[in-house]
């Protein structure tokens, strides 16, 4: 009887259900290091609210910032994150799991950009 005897077969997994390569994750490497503001998730409507409480924090700071929405999970994981919506200010995950609101969306890139300043 060979019933127990069965090997398990071994999967090799990661992050991103094993759809990466070499390739994809230079690529998600290389733009994780690009200035600029980041939206990470599905486009959900969270994902969604929180880029529209994005883009009203930018207009009010009088910032002229083009948002990148990324929905490629390959991208996101570059960054860390395993729960969305997340916000990457300038290469830095700045808030994750959870939809900002416009002030607290000030407040977080305010913060960011101040910390990426060069001091005089």
């Amino acid at each position: 009887m060979g019933l127990f005897n069965k090997k398990k077969e071994e999967t090799k997994s990661c992050c991103c259900g094993g759809s990466c390569t070499p390739e994809t994750m230079k690529q998600a490497e290389a733009a994780k290091a690009a200035p600029g503001v980041r939206v990470l998730g599905s486009g959900c409507a969270k994902c969604n609210a929180l880029e529209a409480a994005v883009r009203e924090a930018l207009a009010e700071l009088g910032m002229d910032t083009a948002i990148d929405h990324v929905t490629d999970f390959a991208q996101i994981a570059a960054y860390g994150v395993m729960t969305t919506p997340a916000l990457v200010v300038d290469g830095k995950v700045v808030s994750y799991g959870r939809v900002l609101g416009k002030d607290e969306a000030k407040s977080v890139i305010q913060k960011a950009r101040a910390g990426a300043a060069p001091s005089s």
